[in-house]
C-alpha cells in the first residue's frame, strides 16, 4: 500500500519525468516526502517564487517536448504560478501544474486559501481536475501528460487535496513513459496543398511551435530549399527553422520589419504549418483578413480545433508537424526572384547605423552572432530589449530561443535557469530588460542552489521602455509612472555569487562577455543602454516628434 503522494511521485518517474519546479507548501507535504527517495532520478528544484517555478516549467516543456512539473501550494501559491500557465498555454508548450488544495472535508467553505480551482484555471489550461479518489491518481496523471503533449500542446492543472495524497492504495503507479504518434496528413490532401502551392505566383511558407523533432525540421528545410520558397517564422519561434538557410526570410511578431509585412501581404498561397494565427504574428489581425483571406491559405496543424479557429482555410488538414514534413516533396513553379528577394531584405534589416546610446546593442548583438556557440540557448522576457534576440540573433539547427508568445515579463531569466538544468553544458544566455529583471531576479539563488547558472544580460536604460514609447507615441509629454530607480545590480548578482560587471560602453562588451563565459558561477553583465535607445529603428525624441506632428 502507497499514500497518495507516494503514487504520484512514482507515477511521474514511470512517465520518465526528471524535475519538478516549486515551493513547496504544507498542502502537499506527503508530496515532498516521497520526493526524498526520487533524488537523482526526479529531482526537486527548489524555487523562490511560484511566478518562477511555473516559468521554469513552462520553459522546460518548450525546450524538452515533455511536460515541465511544476507543484505550488493551495490559493495564494496557485494563484503566483498562474503566469505559467498562461505563458505555457499562449506558447502551446506542455506542463502540469500539481497545486494543493484543501481537504475534500473541508471543500466550499471557503477554507484556509481555498480555490476552485476549475473555475480559476478552466479557460486558461488545456484541462483542470481534482483529484476526489487516490485509486485514480494514475489514470488522472496519464491522461494530464497526454492532453499536455498531444494536439496543440499546452498545461494542465491538476488539484490535489490533503487527504488524497495521505490516503492509501494498493493501486500500481505507472510504469512506462507514454508514447503517442502524430497524425499524418491523408493522400489526397496533401497532394491537393502541393498543388495549390505549385500554382502560386509568390507561395509562402510559415512555420511555428515547439512541438518540431530534429528530422522533422531537417525535412521542412529540405522541402522548402527544393522548391525555393521563402519562409516566415511566427513570433518567438525563429528557432524551428535554420536562420542561415538561403529560404529564411525573417519572424513574423512584435517590431515586424516591413518587409515581412510585405511578404504575407503580397503571398498568393501560404503554407501554415504547425502555428495558431496569433495577434502579433497576424499584426493585429491585419495582414490576412478575418475570416476569409485573400491569400489561399493552407493551414497544418495536429489539432483540428486550431483549424478555422479565426481564419477559413482554403484547405485545412490536421497533421502533427513532422508527420506532415517527412510527407512533402518538392514542388517546382512561376516564381522566380521571389525567394531571393525576401532573403536579401531579411539579410538587409540586420544591418544597423550607429544607436544612440554609450552600449550600442546593434553592435552587440553583431558580434554575439559571431561567437555564440552552434547549439547556445538563448531566453527573454518581455519588453523593447527583446527585439535584440528577436530579430537581430541568427538561429542555427542546434541553437534554441525560449520566449514567451504571452508577452510576460519575467520569464527569461527562470526559463534560462531551466535550460541550464537541462543542458549544463551548453551555453544559455539571457536578455533582460531592467523592469524585466526584477520580476524575477530572486530566482538567482534558485540558480546558485542548483548549480545552474546562465549569462544574464541586463539592458538598463531606467524605464520601463515599452510602456514608455506608447506614451510617447499617444501621450506626448506627459510621462507618468514608467521611470525607474534601479538597484545596484552589479553589487545584488554577486550577493547571489555571479561573477558580475557594468559595461558602460560597446568597445568594453566583447572582453566582458569573454569574462562572463569563462566564470564558473554564471554571469550577469549590467549593460548601460541610454533611455532614447528604445528600438533600431525608433528613439523616443523621433516617437515623442511624430505624435506631436500628428
Amino acid at each position: 500500500m502507497r499514500n497518495g503522494g507516494q503514487i504520484l511521485v512514482e507515477s511521474l518517474l514511470g512517465l520518465g519525468a526528471t524535475r519538478a519546479f516549486g515551493v513547496p507548501g504544507e498542502s502537499y507535504l506527503a508530496v515532498l516526502d516521497a520526493l526524498h527517495d526520487t533524488v537523482g532520478r526526479l529531482d526537486y528544484v527548489t524555487c523562490r517564487n511560484e511566478g518562477g517555478a511555473a516559468f521554469m516549467a513552462a520553459a522546460w516543456g518548450k525546450l524538452t517536448g515533455n511536460p515541465g512539473i511544476c507543484m505550488v501550494t493551495r490559493g495564494p501559491g496557485a494563484t503566483n504560478a498562474a503566469i505559467g500557465v498562461h505563458t505555457a498555454m499562449q506558447d502551446s508548450a506542455p506542463m502540469i501544474l500539481f497545486v494543493g488544495q484543501v481537504g475534500t472535508d473541508m471543500r466550499g467553505r471557503e477554507a484556509f486559501q481555498e480555490l476552485d480551482y476549475r473555475a480559476v484555471f478552466g479557460t486558461m489550461a488545456k484541462w483542470a481536475v481534482e483529484i476526489d479518489d487516490v485509486a485514480r491518481v494514475p489514470e488522472i496523471l496519464s491522461r494530464a501528460w497526454t492532453v499536455a503533449v498531444s494536439g496543440r500542446p499546452g498545461p494542465v492543472v491538476i488539484a490535489l487535496p490533503e487527504d488524497m495524497l495521505t490516503s492509501r492504495s494498493d493501486v500500481p503507479p505507472l510504469a512506462a513513459p507514454l508514447k503517442i504518434s502524430e497524425p499524418a496528413p491523408e493522400p489526397a490532401a496533401l497532394a491537393e496543398a502541393l498543388g495549390l502551392m505549385s500554382s502560386a505566383r509568390r507561395p509562402l511558407l510559415m512555420l511555428g511551435g515547439c512541438n518540431w523533432r530534429a528530422e522533422g525540421q531537417a525535412a521542412l528545410q529540405a522541402f522548402a530549399e527544393a522548391s525555393d520558397l521563402p519562409v516566415i517564422a511566427v513570433f518567438r519561434y525563429q528557432d524551428q527553422f535554420d536562420n542561415h538557410s538561403a529560404c529564411y526570410a525573417g519572424e513574423a511578431g512584435v517590431g515586424m520589419p516591413p518587409h515581412v509585412k510585405r511578404i504575407i501581404r503580397e503571398a498568393d498561397v501560404i503554407l501554415a504549418v504547425n502555428l495558431r494565427f496569433g495577434e502579433m504574428t497576424t499584426d493585429g489581425y491585419t495582414l490576412l483578413d478575418v475570416p476569409t483571406p485573400k491569400q489561399r491559405l493552407i493551414h497544418v496543424h495536429g489539432s483540428d480545433t486550431e483549424l478555422g479557429k479565426i481564419y477559413r482555410p482554403t484547405l485545412g488538414i490536421q497533421a502533427g508537424p513532422n508527420a506532415f514534413a517527412a510527407a512533402l516533396a518538392p514542388i517546382r513553379g512561376n516564381w522566380a526572384g521571389w525567394r531571393t528577394r525576401a532573403r536579401a531584405d531579411y539579410l538587409a534589416s540586420l544591418e544597423l547605423g550607429p544607436l544612440l546610446s554609450p552600449v550600442d546593442m546593434g553592435v552587440c548583438t553583431a558580434h554575439l552572432r559571431q561567437v555564440l556557440p552552434e547549439d547556445a540557448i538563448v531566453t527573454n522576457g518581455a519588453g523593447n530589449f527583446a527585439v535584440w534576440p528577436n530579430k537581430f540573433v541568427q538561429f542555427g539547427p542546434q541553437m534554441r530561443l525560449l520566449a514567451p508568445q504571452s508577452g510576460a515579463m519575467g520569464y527569461g531569466v527562470p526559463a534560462a535557469i531551466a535550460a541550464k538544468i537541462a543542458h549544463p553544458d551548453r551555453l544559455v544566455l539571457c536578455f533582460a530588460g531592467d523592469g524585466d529583471f526584477q520580476m524575477t531576479s530572486q530566482e538567482l539563488a534558485t540558480a546558485r542552489q542548483a548549480g545552474a547558472c546562465p549569462i544574464i544580460l541586463i539592458l538598463n536604460n531606467g524605464i520601463y521602455g515599452t510602456i514608455r514609447a506608447h506614451q510617447e507615441r499617444h501621450y506626448p509629454a506627459r510621462v507618468s509612472g514608467t521611470d525607474m530607480v534601479n538597484p545596484d545590480f552589479v553589487q545584488l548578482a554577486r550577493a547571489y555569487g555571479f561573477h558580475a560587471e557594468r559595461v558602460e560602453v560597446t568597445g568594453d562588451f566583447a572582453a566582458a562577455f569573454d569574462r562572463a563565459r569563462a566564470s564558473s558561477t554564471g554571469a550577469v553583465l549590467d549593460l548601460n543602454i541610454s533611455p532614447e535607445a528604445l528600438t533600431p529603428r525608433q528613439t523616443l525624441s523621433q516617437i515623442r516628434a511624430a505624435a506631436l506632428k500628428g
